[in-house]
């Protein structure tokens, strides 16, 4: 084994132990120390490649993004356009499946985009980037197929619809307050049912005088 080829697997090793005690217990509740404790790692190991937890959570979002992206970009076709909802549902479902399957990465999402280290936010939005331009570029080519109201610019649609998209998992699991947490199918229906009331609404229009 050559010397890169060691430190490519020491560097893994200690990625693997970080991301599951970040996907575990949270940004807030890890330390160096219990990294090294709990995985067997010597801490001048840890510290020949890494000087803080923070390069550590940096590492674990970054990839956390990468395997989203590539997941993303392989599983979502383009819209049909024919049943709107369906594309919408089943580009956002999209994400869900990919977190069904990687439960400690969906921590670390969920720490990085909606309780960042305020010391990160800036950094963990740049590494955001390359995710978010898949998203833009489904939601524009989703509103070029959608009916949208006159008065709705087509700018204004992709912004709402990144918005949702972008809280979509926490509202759906406030929503589906019945719903078995691995049961997917349902999880799928419950989506469909809370984005039917987001596109179109709750409220009757009232009769114009």
């Amino acid at each position: 084994m050559t010397q890169k080829e060691r430190q490519d697997r020491s560097k893994e090793e200690i990625y693997q132990a970080a991301l599951e005690e970040f996907g575990t217990l949270g940004y807030n509740k890890v330390t160096m120390e219990r990294i090294c404790g709990n995985h067997g790692i010597s801490k001048g190991m840890m510290y020949h490649y890494y000087s803080n937890k923070d390069e550590l959570f940096l590492l674990c979002v970054e990839r956390t993004f990468a395997d989203l992206k590539a997941h993303v970009e392989r599983d979502a076709g383009e819209p049909s356009g024919q049943n709107i909802l369906e594309d919408i549902k089943s580009f956002f479902m999209i994400r869900e499946s990919y977190f069904q399957l990687h439960p400690r990465q969906k921590v670390v999402f969920e720490d990085a985009m909606l309780r960042p280290p305020k010391h990160l936010a800036e950094q963990i939005q740049a590494l955001r980037g390359p995710i978010r331009e898949v998203n833009r570029r489904f939601m524009r080519q989703l509103v070029e197929k959608m009916p949208l109201r006159p008065e709705v610019e087509p700018q204004k649609a992709v912004r709402y619809l990144e918005s949702v998209e972008y809280f979509f998992q926490s509202i759906l699991r406030n929503y589906r307050d019945s719903c078995a947490a691995g049961d997917l199918h349902t999880m799928f229906e419950t989506a469909g049912e809370m984005l039917e009331m987001i596109l179109f609404g709750i409220l009757r229009q009232p009769p114009s005088a």
